[in-house]
């Protein structure tokens, strides 16, 4: 009844509407289809091109018309780790261009440090990529000595070039296990993830934390080593070398892990050089550099190993390289074990070094001497200094420059993964979408747990000013190395 008397008021309307000149036409065209295609009514788009071209194969063969994009790949999708945000813009599935925003981990932490002691400073660098923690803080400890001009005691060398060399093993597996369960392989993450479980109980037996250790401290490290922690050192290394022997067999020859990282990110020894790549991204490419071999630090001149090189610069050589380092972080280990003197573990200096807890219940003096330390810290001669070491994803480096205070002055940090995320885009361009995760994987460092590092490196490009480190670069008494502008 009601749709009748509808029908009868249209009806009536009609003659009006004509009569005042409105336009009858529908706003949407639409047309009539038949019913064996995809939808019995289509619309145009806004660039006028129609569903049914796009859809129908002989439309697209005639004139093919491919919709552009702009998207986002992240921060929600779960190979960005809620730290990454990639905006594509893409024709039909092809990557035309890639634009990485980072920056969702910012915490400020370069100015942070500026208002904290050498002492209360040195966690913050734990926080900076929660895969390589004790490497982190080696390099800040290491420019921290440089400009107090004091020599680490010989068996605090060998437990942090031990435990460097654990947390680079920490590192890989994570970087290629999470990379390997992005592609579909899930029983070798399984397998890896109960060693990086026996490597964190190492950080907990040695320092009381599983992932902040705060363990590396300029001038040594917090505290020796508990008893029976290297026999079992020795043990895990002998069976997980039998472990990376299992994963290659599951992974490296396997036909769909080849067909999806072979020819994938592709990177030339020029390439990796113009935009600064280090690490495996620099080694898989066929450039021979490892800073634990240009400019040892600790107890590496003493150590023998190999560094590992691809050919092709693609992701599957940098898989290789990573595996190939973990045999060669348990030579190091092995040989760390070995040759780990007895003795002190800190620097014999009562401006810098605690006093022992069990004087602390016995003495007022050495009571106050730790409370004074820990709550004022101590001075650091003016001067500055940049620290590079090796970390598990390229070249991490401090830069600290000190007014003679308690605190540092400025702290400038090199990440080893923002130069990786910047050749994002001249890597992805003309590649498919579904090797985005690829890239971030084994391309763009780890991926993505080394983003907290990336977000942070906004800082030292932005506060870099002349106050800080001149007008052309960084030259100082206590540094033998010049650094241009450009590299800080």
């Amino acid at each position: 009844m009601s749709s009748a008397i509808l029908r009868q008021r249209l009806r009536s309307l009609a003659p009006r509407i004509a009569s005042r000149g409105l336009a009858t036409t529908p706003a949407v065209r639409s047309t009539v289809v038949p019913k064996h295609e995809y939808s019995s009514t289509m619309h145009e788009d806004l660039q006028g091109v129609s569903t049914m071209e796009m859809l129908d194969e002989q439309a697209l063969m005639k004139n093919p018309k491919m919709r552009h994009f702009t998207v986002n790949f992240g921060p929600q999708h779960p190979a960005a780790h809620g730290v990454l945000r990639l905006i594509l813009e893409l024709n039909g599935e092809e990557i035309l261009r890639a634009d990485p925003h980072i920056g969702l981990l910012h915490r400020g932490t370069e100015k942070l440090i500026e208002y904290k002691t050498y002492t209360q400073a040195l966690p913050y660098f734990d926080r900076l990529d929660y895969v390589s923690m004790m490497t982190n803080e080696l390099c800040y400890s290491l420019a921290v000595e440089k400009l107090l001009n004091i020599e680490v005691p010989e068996r605090a060398k060998w437990i942090r070039t031990l435990f460097g060399e654990l947390t680079r093993i920490l590192n890989h597996l994570m970087a290629v296990l999470t990379h390997a369960m992005d592609v579909g392989a899930l029983t070798p993450f399984l397998w890896g993830f109960e060693e990086r479980e026996k490597l964190m109980e190492f950080y907990e037996r040695v320092s009381g934390a599983r992932l902040h250790a705060a363990y590396v401290r300029p001038g040594g490290v917090a505290f020796d080593l508990p008893h029976g922690l290297l026999e079992d050192i020795h043990s895990w290394a002998t069976q997980f070398s039998s472990r990376v022997d299992e994963i290659e067999e599951v992974v490296t020859g396997n036909r769909i892990w080849k067909e999806r990282t072979i020819g994938i990110g592709k990177v030339t020894k020029q390439e990796a050089l113009d935009y600064s790549f280090t690490g495996v991204m620099l080694r898989g490419s066929g450039v021979a550099w490892d800073l634990r071999k240009v400019a040892p630090y600790d107890k590496y001149d003493e150590v023998e190993f190999d560094v590992p090189v691809g050919q092709n610069g693609d992701s599957y050589d940098r898989y290789l390289c990573r595996v190939q380092e973990f045999r060669e972080s348990l030579r190091i280990i092995d040989q760390c074990l070995n040759k780990m003197p007895l003795g002190v573990i800190k620097v014999d200096d009562n401006k810098i070094t605690p006093p022992p807890r069990a004087s602390m219940k016995e003495s007022m003096e050495s009571l106050i001497h730790h409370f004074k330390l820990f709550s004022e810290g101590y001075s650091v001669p003016p001067g500055e200094t940049y620290s590079a070491i090796e970390a598990p994803k390229g070249e991490m480096g401090v830069y600290l420059v000190s007014d003679g205070s308690n605190r540092p002055y400025r702290c400038s940090i090199r990440a080893p993964g923002f130069a990786h995320l910047a050749g994002a885009d001249f890597m992805m361009r003309r590649t498919s979408l579904i090797f985005v995760s690829i890239y971030l994987r084994l391309t763009v460092a780890l991926q993505i747990t080394c983003l907290p590092m990336l977000s942070l490196l906004l800082e030292p490009w932005i506060w870099c000013s002349e106050k800080s480190i001149g007008r052309h670069g960084v030259l100082s008494e206590h540094i033998d190395l010049y650094i241009p502008f450009s590299h800080i």
